[in-house]
């Protein structure tokens, strides 16, 4: 009767009482982790990754508890450590490991009170020390090249005295050959050298022009460790009196950077367990295995975009009609293009009317009785000066997989190696970008080295660098001069603004105004508005009232001393049109100007370079691109700064396991009960080989090599 009314522990509460790196017990439990030589003989109590799932939190709790079970250590470095015990009863170690270090010191350092609710520390933070004296230079660089967020295992060995008989040896356990007793994971917070320097930083706390190689050679990390294998451990000491498993550790061991995303993954789905996610509507019942995924395409949503212009993906009219299936007898206009999908055909003397071809579907999927408008129309001139020319487009042929990217809904780009996908999620991004550009898109993909490749193309668009940011370690393998890290982006905005205050300055002193206009982005908004646009709208005015007069705009244009120093002269004594559109441009490249001056204010006003950066990521960048590892492992940090984005393009989809493809959806906090993102394209190649599962069991018989695109494409 007790137990029937006693309080039940809930789900979430157990998830959370969980601890997030494997333990030994859990390592070389046969009931729990199967080995790795899995033979399908009989039901395992695992959890299955299937097709279709309940609902979200059924697939979270499903990736979660296969994800725990399935992070075994690789102990092949401990054996080559020859531990033996010493005569005064020591652990000692005669050879030496890659992945394994001794320590020379551990210490906790700082245990937190426990939040309001819980009993388990907020957080545990210890010191270890070590050496890298007897190692080779490169295994040296290895170590030292530990940073933030890396896990590390701590290890307690203690062999026994005797040597295991190969008889003995056969029959006993792992843990019982090596003399392995405790294991524990934690998570670096910090490392410094032998001088107490900051190692490997990439906040912004050091800079990098006061960079200096590591001095010594001990290392010490400040790691943080699991609150609740803490909490189990000092509750065992106090409640059975066992062993104080934190004064026992003397072997450090890291692991390879490719395996070492676990933690971050655990921690995104144990936080999204215990909140409640959402997805867009669209995409929920494809994502759980419901229903048809073309009702997630772009023709089936509601919000589509009426007008939308494709710049420079298309070469000339031919190639419109190609791409589209158009027949039409009318004048060949001139790229660029806007089209637009009308309910009712409306003529224009500026449009190119033409239908679709009878009873033919185009493989967009637009029904064959919709009629296409399709109008050239005449840029504004970009300026006069040779940065302000945009850059131009390779030839393309993926044109449908552009014309769905740019729609909401899920776009899927699918095909093998060499086939123009990475070209065309550039020109996806490039026509987004100068179709909204207040919209903001996530770039995701697997390797540091196809982001780089996405993000060089992208660097060759008509994309302005100070909306590119590059987030991660791999930044700085771009092949380009600019640095477009959150520091690299910072530094160049703070130059770029000197730079354009000084043209503030000599447009002051052509204008025979003062000079201190340029003093500060808020001077130079002020004199914007009182002097440069007030000017120009007298100009307009003047214009209008003298249109007559074929040399009026080169006469009285007012800004003529400050663009003297042009390649060309602006006023060739042409058409008045012609000297209007040229006026224009020099009008556009002064309002550009202060809209970049106006960017740039943020940046005078923050002054700690974290707030700076912050701010670059949240507000200003437009693209943003990361892998898949670190979006899990920043994805709290993303949370408390308020990122926020309308598109996900990920690349290489087909090599990204189906939970890292999930958590780059929901790194922003939905307002109102809604989901904010607007497109999902996957781009990949579903035939290539799946993600590594080293364990069979969890391969084959709980599928964690499963894929989005391969689960939607079949």
């Amino acid at each position: 009767m007790v137990s029937f009314f006693e309080e039940k522990q809930s789900q979430k509460e157990a998830i959370n009482a969980l601890p997030l790196y494997p333990n030994e017990q859990i390592m070389w439990d046969e009931s729990l982790v199967p080995s790795i030589n899995f033979s399908w003989e009989g039901c395992l109590a695992l959890a299955k990754l299937n097709l279709q799932f309940l609902t979200l939190h059924d697939y979270l709790l499903r990736n979660l508890i296969s994800s725990v079970l399935n992070q075994h250590m690789r102990y092949e470095a401990v054996p080559h450590l020859l531990a033996y015990i010493n005569n005064e009863g020591e652990t000692t170690f005669h050879g030496w490991s890659r992945m394994a270090m001794p320590i020379k010191e551990f210490k906790i350092i700082k245990v937190k009170q426990p939040n309001i609710g819980e009993v388990k520390p907020s957080s545990v933070t210890a010191d270890v020390t070590f050496s890298i004296s007897s190692y080779k230079a490169q295994i040296r660089s290895e170590w030292n090249a530990l940073k933030e967020h890396d896990v590390l295992f701590l290890l307690s060995i203690r062999p026994s005295f005797e040597p295991l008989s190969a008889e003995e040896a056969a029959k006993a356990s792992v843990p019982q050959r090596l003399g392995l007793q405790y294991v524990r994971g934690c998570e670096i917070i910090e490392v410094h050298d032998e001088e107490g320097t900051l190692m490997n930083d990439f906040t912004g706390r050091i800079k990098r022009d006061e960079w200096k190689p590591p001095k010594g050679v001990l290392r010490t990390v400040t790691v943080a460790l699991d609150t609740v294998q803490y909490h189990m451990d000092v509750s065992n000491i106090a409640e059975k009196g066992a062993d104080d498993v934190y004064e026992t550790f003397n072997i450090l061991m890291r692991r390879k950077p490719k395996e070492n995303n676990f933690k971050a993954i655990l921690e995104s789905i144990r936080d999204l367990i215990n909140k409640y996610c959402i997805v867009p509507d669209w995409l929920h019942n494809v994502f759980l295995g419901y229903g048809n995924p073309s009702a997630a395409q772009w023709t089936n949503m509601s919000d589509l975009w009426e007008m939308v212009d494709f710049k420079d993906t298309f070469l000339d009219a031919d190639h419109l009609k190609t791409v589209f299936r158009i027949i039409s007898k009318n004048l060949q206009p001139m790229p660029p293009f806007r089209i637009r999908l009308p309910k009712s055909q409306k003529g224009s003397s500026h449009a190119l009317t033409g239908s679709k071809i009878s009873g033919v579907d185009s493989a967009d999927g637009v029904n064959t009785g919709d009629t296409l408008i399709v109008e050239a129309y005449t840029p504004p001139e970009p300026g006069p000066y040779p940065q302000d020319q945009p850059k131009e487009n390779l030839d393309l042929h993926l044109h449908r997989a552009i014309i769905s990217g740019i729609q909401p809904g899920l776009t899927m780009v699918v095909g093998p190696p060499g086939t123009g996908k990475t070209d065309t999620a550039v020109q996806i991004l490039n026509v987004l970008y100068h179709n909204c550009p207040s919209q903001r898109t996530l770039i995701i993909t697997h390797s540091n080295q196809a982001l780089n490749d996405l993000f060089e193309k992208i660097m060759q668009r008509d994309v302005p660098a100070h909306y590119l940011l590059r987030l991660g370690q791999g930044e700085q393998e771009l092949a380009t001069d600019l640095n477009f890290s959150r520091q690299g982006r910072v530094n160049a905005m703070l130059v770029r603004r000197l730079e354009l205050l000084g043209e503030v300055e000599r447009l002051a002193r052509s204008l025979q105004l003062p000079e201190d206009v340029g003093y500060t982005c808020e001077t130079a908004g002020y004199f914007w508005l009182l002097h440069v646009y007030s000017r120009w709208e007298q100009f307009l005015a003047a214009c209008a009232e003298n249109e007559d007069k074929p040399t009026f705009v080169k006469d009285r244009f007012p800004f003529k001393e400050f663009f003297s120093d042009t390649p060309h002269p602006i006023f060739m004594g042409e058409s008045l049109e012609k000297e209007m559109r040229a006026a224009k441009g020099c009008f556009h490249h002064l309002k550009t100007m202060f809209q970049e001056l106006e960017e740039c204010r943020a940046f005078e006003l923050l002054k700690s370079t974290a707030d700076r950066a912050n701010y670059l990521m949240t507000k200003q960048a437009k693209i943003v691109a990361m892998t898949c590892t670190h979006a899990a492992l920043k994805r709290k940090d993303f949370l408390q700064l308020g990122f926020k984005y309308d598109n996900l393009l990920m690349e290489e989809s087909a090599q990204i396991l189906e939970i890292e493809t999930f958590i780059p959806m929901l790194l922003q906090r939905q307002e109102d009960g809604y989901a904010r993102l607007k497109r999902c394209i996957l781009i990949g190649d579903h035939h290539q080989l799946p993600p590594v599962v080293k364990n069979m069991a969890f391969q084959k018989y709980s599928h964690m090599d499963q894929r989005l695109i391969e689960q939607i494409i079949s």
